[in-house]
């Protein structure tokens, strides 16, 4: 069911356009903000958007802002890693905090989606098997569960029955792989060892019908055999 039929009145926006956000988010009590960084690759845009709901936010007085955040890799790293996609998402988080927005930054993990599109399992050139890559003015980290690359594969090849193997690739050689964000992943996996706050428990609580990934696997095993 979409929104319209419960009652929603649905109105065009774009993050691009200051003027046709002011309009959309005219009258509204909150609003809830996901900015999308693989829709155009560029830092500046995805932080040029954040900031324009931000300051319309502001100036209308929205009571509560609810931002798909994420961690700034870069700066909790000292700049040793940098992950774009995450990074320009904490520059957002900090400036709704800086100029007084109410706003709750929901950080959540990978998507499970992830693993019918570009997680996808791939079939090994080498035999019949198939390989595995990798509040208000609070932020909270969600994940329905902490599985490794290890239990992801174990979940796919008993739901799918084909034999799903870890690459066991290292972020070192991940990055040195042709397609273009590479290093951004492999840094994005290394901050991830560093095992930032997801918070399972809350994240269940808030939703007790979250989804485990061998219930999400088992749902969509036709697309996952069309590889």
């Amino acid at each position: 069911m979409v929104l319209r039929d419960l009652g929603a009145k649905v109105v065009e926006g774009d993050l691009n356009d200051k003027a046709s956000v002011e309009a959309a988010l005219k009258g509204a009590y909150g609003a809830f903000l996901v900015t999308n960084f693989w829709d155009h690759f560029s830092k500046e845009k995805e932080v040029c958007q954040g900031k324009v709901v931000a300051d319309v936010a502001k100036s209308q007085g929205l009571k509560h802002v609810v931002y798909s955040g994420l961690e700034n890799v870069k700066r909790l790293t000292n700049g040793k890693l940098e992950v774009l996609h995450f990074d320009r998402k904490g520059e957002v988080e900090e400036y709704f905090w800086s100029i007084g927005v109410p706003m709750t930054s929901v950080r959540v993990a990978a998507y499970f989606e992830n693993f019918l599109g570009p997680l996808k399992p791939v079939k090994a050139s080498d035999g019949d098997y198939y390989t595995l890559e990798e509040f208000v003015g609070k932020a909270v980290g969600l994940s329905a569960e902490v599985l490794t690359i290890q239990q992801d594969a174990d979940v796919l090849s008993k739901s799918l029955g084909k034999e799903v193997r870890d690459a066991k690739i290292t972020p070192e050689a991940y990055e040195k792989l042709e397609f273009p964000g590479a290093k951004e992943m492999a840094d994005m996996c290394r901050f991830y060892q560093m095992k930032p706050d997801r918070d399972i428990k809350l994240t269940h609580r808030l939703n007790p019908q979250v989804k485990s990934f061998s219930q999400f696997i088992s749902e969509n095993q036709a697309a996952l055999k069309s590889s």
